[in-house]
């Protein structure tokens, strides 16, 4: 289905609206109609014709018009005169009332619908795999998230306020026009499709040109937020320059796609408008060579100028349409984008039937193991690892030797495409995956610290209504409340974007008092403490120690003196299992693990 058209269903819940809308467009587009026939009687008035309206060969609409202002008959001129000024009046004000109902209605529909869009992409990007986001810049999705909607939906106001109301004018005006004049109407028909067959080949070349402005724009926001996110390391590796050049280089790719749309969008309106004017001159020349006997074009002046006069009108109606299909590409192009993202297979949900997780009370198993992030390149190769309950076991290797891809598997960040995890002899794939992870705490080198109080980043989640008595309870295991308590509003403090107000240290603390909130039976520690000074890592050791009491736990660990006290120690090397035992078997046995170990001692910690 194509995306204006899955767009028009995000419509459905503003039916309603959508009909008085266009019941309101509808007593517009007439109201305007009936304003411009009423000159008819009007200048009958002024010609010096009794009454208004003649009965002599009267068209359709001197009957329409007989019938609906009688009140001009029968009267003398004057009073004529005033009555059908007081009636074009009215007829103006009531328009104007009708076409501000359908603008404002229309906003309001269109930012429903932008709201109801962002509301479903967001969920739905939740429901994405962590492999998604590995795959896809950060900045590409907020634009798809915030500018593409904000683009897609202006289609519905657009359709509402301009393409809906321009095409109830064009039909009003065309009936009156054809009975006034229905030749010279045909051949203003006839005359017209040259707008459309002009404009269709300038219309595909401007989607492609605004889906791939639309891309580029992604683009300069992922590298803003890059950049503004990494603000410490552009500073500290002097990188500023080249960032500006990096930058530079993309808003000047978006500044020559943008200025290319928006030429080929510039051409509809002298296009429509060269168009529009040849088919007036037309219209008068076709008039002019039938004139004969005090009539113009087989027509009465006094039919004649109003005749002109909705013609003229018709223009400014058809030019708005012929505008409306750049208007929609633009629309489409952003639409497409976002049902792009939408499209995505959500593979972080459960099928119908998962169970809930009842815990651990043996053992948790990885069993013959296999897992690639791209085809072919396999993180994990055929691993077989048990965790008793209750034990620490810790995961050692070099870089990229799949030490956080195997313990993606255990929360099921990650799915194996070979073998399986079993817990207590039950494949973790019948677990639901909120179950799972509510059972299993993770902490990592990479902390994560909201831009919101110290209570809210502590009581995260499932725990967002622990007590604040709890909450300072965590951080009192955690050797935080100190310095929580010099936080300028204490647990109230907001730690600004990405906790920037605390020391690394204090960020890590914080994340094991959220870890302590959860009490979680399994635990994961990713390397807790390698970015820290001494004494902020012996809060931190301190807090961990506490954090490790009565759980299974599977420590992943760069620096050997870290695990040296674990039930057993698994050495990965390329995604392979090549060393398991406990620290004093495996450092002298001439392996991986020993040399990992003579490395380290060489070259210490400052």
């Amino acid at each position: 289905m194509s995306g204006s058209r899955r767009l028009l269903g995000f419509l459905s819940p503003y039916s309603g609206a959508l009909g008085l809308t266009f019941i309101a467009a509808v007593v517009a587009s007439v109201l305007d109609g009936l304003t411009f026939a009423l000159l008819i009687p009007f200048l009958r008035l002024l010609f010096g014709s009794e009454g208004g309206i003649l009965v002599e060969a009267p068209t359709a609409v001197e009957r329409l018009l007989d019938a609906v202002i009688g009140f001009a008959v029968g009267v003398d001129r004057g009073a004529a005169l005033r009555n059908i000024v007081l009636f074009i009046v009215a007829a103006v004000a009531v328009k104007n009332v009708a076409v501000y109902a359908v603008g404002s209605r229309g906003a309001s529909i269109q930012e429903g619908v932008a709201r109801d869009l962002r509301g479903a992409v967001y969920r739905h990007v939740q429901s994405l795999s962590l492999g998604f986001f590995q795959r896809v810049k950060g900045g590409q999705l907020v634009s798809r998230v915030i500018a593409d909607v904000d683009q897609a939906c202006r289609i519905v106001s657009t359709a509402l306020v301009s393409a809906t109301q321009n095409v109830i004018l064009v039909l009003v005006y065309l009936a009156i026009l054809f009975s006034l004049s229905w030749r010279l109407t045909l051949l203003t028909l006839l005359l017209a499709p040259a707008i459309a067959l002009v404009m269709r080949p300038i219309l595909l070349r401007i989607r492609k040109r605004a889906r791939q402005a639309l891309h580029d724009r992604g683009e300069v926001t992922a590298i803003l937020s890059e950049t503004i996110e990494g603000a410490r390391l552009v500073k500290a590796h002097g990188a500023e320059e080249y960032e500006r050049r990096r930058f530079g280089d993309a808003i000047r790719h978006v500044f020559r796609q943008g200025v290319r749309a928006q030429r080929l969008g510039a051409v509809a309106h002298p296009v429509s408008e060269t168009l529009g004017a040849a088919l007036v001159l037309v219209l008068l020349l076709a008039a002019g060579l039938s004139a004969g006997d005090g009539t113009v074009g087989n027509m009465r002046p006094e039919l004649f100028i109003p005749f002109m006069a909705v013609t003229l009108r018709l223009i400014s109606p058809i030019k708005a349409l012929s505008q409306f299909p750049v208007n929609a590409e633009i629309a489409v192009a952003a639409a497409e984008r976002v049902f792009e993202l939408l499209d995505e297979p959500p593979d972080d949900v459960d099928p119908p039937g998962t169970k809930q997780f009842p815990g651990m009370t043996r053992e948790l198993v990885f069993d013959r193991v296999w897992f690639a992030y791209e085809q072919g390149l396999w993180a994990l190769r055929d691993v077989t690892l048990t965790v008793t309950r209750g034990d620490i076991v810790a995961i050692v290797g070099p870089s990229g030797a799949g030490k956080s891809t195997l313990v993606d598997l255990l929360p099921r960040f990650i799915e194996p495409q070979r073998g399986a995890v079993l817990i207590d002899g039950e494949p973790l794939s019948q677990y639901s995956r909120r179950s799972i992870r509510h059972s299993v705490g993770i902490v990592s080198q990479h902390t994560v610290i909201f831009n919101d109080t110290v209570r809210a980043n502590i009581a995260y989640g499932d725990q967002a209504g622990a007590t604040l008595n709890a909450v300072m309870a965590a951080a009192h295991a955690a050797n935080a409340h100190e310095f929580i308590e010099r936080l300028p509003h204490s647990y109230d403090t907001v730690l600004g974007e990405r906790g920037m107000r605390l020391s690394g240290g204090e960020r890590q603390r914080v994340a094991i008092a959220r870890a302590l909130l959860r009490d979680p039976p399994i635990l994961i520690l990713d390397e807790a403490t390698s970015a820290l000074d001494t004494e902020a890592e012996r809060l931190v050791q301190q807090a961990i120690a506490r954090l490790l009491e009565n759980r299974t736990v599977l420590v992943i660990a760069h620096r050997l003196s870290t695990v040296a006290q674990a039930e057993e120690i698994v050495v990965l090397e390329s995604g392979r299992v090549v060393e398991r035992g406990r620290h004093d078997e495996l450092i002298g046995g001439g392996g991986m693990y020993q040399r990992l170990h003579a490395l380290e001692m060489v070259t210490p910690r400052s």
